[in-house]
């Protein structure tokens, strides 16, 4: 088990992207961080023992560091899972995305075709590979954005809720006169949510299913998210992911031949982050939920969803999840805009950050743009922006109601 489990504070770690050569990130790569404290790296407080020792299990897998021999590459941006999220944390490891956009410099362009090997800036090579993947010289129309790794903590609970609740909470927004009208990610499948069970294939192209994961709701699993993230971070491929990334050497395979894990560890991973606690938070006091309310944060960052009463993990199953999100895309206009098309989901469309564990980051948003809450908040505004009544409502505020409410986002 990682040292955080026994150490109050592991200080301040910064994401260098040296290895990222090839292209200038947005983000100034010093202002990446995460600070760590004892409390984000526990399982379920209700967890049996057996679910403890499944938890210790797939934390293991989840330290591991991958190399040449385990199937690493050929091409990889971390060679392990907590690279990119630190005592399951947010960082320090961030992918760099590069899209071709129109000439507004926000919407996607219809020709991807610039980008050969894809979205994704792969900077380390291995196993026979010559080349890595960066960022095309003379691209004009090319935009560049970071993804800094997310917490991966409670993240069972975001797969536990209902798909009942997420469609309410469409169905309600959609007659909102504010602006707000969030919408369901509708992605196409590859797995099948099963937490300790074996894992079952749905049929290849099944669609319709709500995404949850990644900041555009691109994938509807946390079995669909590790194998994922092995794949297109690492290399590491499985019967879920089982082809190696397009890559300029052409490259089929790696140093282990054939695929490079099995289903069993993929799912192990899944638990692991299934069985993460909510880190433990404070009563809040009466105005800061209330001015949260009043400034209609809590429209998109809904406080609390019911979850399936059939969740295969019981601490988890028939409960209110205190996620503070709506799980549904929004606008947030052309400031955020970041080129991408992810499943449905626009260049401008983000889905709703869960706020779990605030007050372990040092950065926000999806790329670590702002320092403080305040700054992510503002953010929020801009053209086209569904947020932007709620931010002015926020500006509204005096200062110590403005205080109060930061306050309490930042105890979550």
């Amino acid at each position: 088990m990682r040292n955080s489990r026994s150490v109050r504070w592991l200080g301040a770690v910064v994401l260098a992207l040296s290895g990222l050569a090839c292209g200038e990130p947005q983000t100034d790569p010093d202002t990446l961080t995460v600070k760590t404290e004892d409390g984000t790296d526990l399982p379920l407080r209700e967890a049996t023992p057996e679910l403890h020792a499944r938890f210790k299990e797939g934390d293991a897998l989840f330290d591991f560091t991958y190399n040449e021999a385990d199937g690493l590459g050929p091409l990889y941006i971390r060679a392990a899972c907590s690279s990119c999220h630190q005592a399951a944390a947010k960082g320090p490891g961030a992918v760099q995305k590069m899209a071709v956009v129109d000439a507004d410099g926000v919407t996607s362009a219809e020709d991807q075709s610039a980008l050969a090997w894809g979205h994704t800036v792969r900077p380390y090579k291995t196993a026979g590979a010559t080349q890595t993947i960066g960022v095309p010289p003379g691209g004009a129309n090319l935009k560049l954005s970071l993804r800094v790794g997310p917490a991966v903590f409670g993240r069972g609970y975001l797969e536990a809720i209902a798909d009942s609740e997420i469609e309410r909470m469409q169905a309600e927004q959609a007659t909102r006169t504010d602006g707000i009208h969030g919408r369901i990610n509708r992605v196409t499948y590859h797995s099948q949510p099963n937490p300790g069970q074996p894992f079952q294939a749905h049929q290849p192209g099944d669609t319709n299913l709500i995404g949850r994961f990644g900041v555009k709701a691109r994938i509807a699993s946390l079995d669909e998210f590790t194998a994922d993230a092995m794949q297109g971070d690492m290399g590491i491929t499985s019967p879920m992911r089982p082809g190696e990334p397009v890559n300029p050497d052409g490259l089929t395979d790696d140093g282990k031949p054939g695929v490079d894990v099995d289903l069993a560890r993929v799912n192990a991973v899944a638990d692991y982050m299934r069985l993460l606690e909510i880190p433990s938070r404070a009563a809040p006091g009466a105005d800061g939920p209330r001015l949260f309310s009043e400034a209609r944060c809590a429209v998109c960052h809904v406080p609390s969803l019911k979850t399936r009463g059939d969740y295969p993990f019981a601490p988890l199953a028939g409960r209110d999840a205190p996620v503070y999100s709506d799980l549904l895309l929004h606008d947030l206009g052309t400031g955020l805009a970041d080129g991408m098309v992810d499943e449905s989901a626009t260049s401008r469309e983000w889905r709703t950050a869960p706020l779990i564990g605030l007050r372990f980051f040092t950065t926000y948003l999806h790329d670590g743009r702002v320092k403080t809450i305040r700054d992510a908040i503002l953010a929020h505004q801009g053209p086209g922006s569904e947020a932007n009544d709620s931010v002015t409502r926020f500006q509204q505020l005096s200062a110590p109601e403005q205080t109060a409410l930061l306050d309490f986002v930042s105890s979550l």
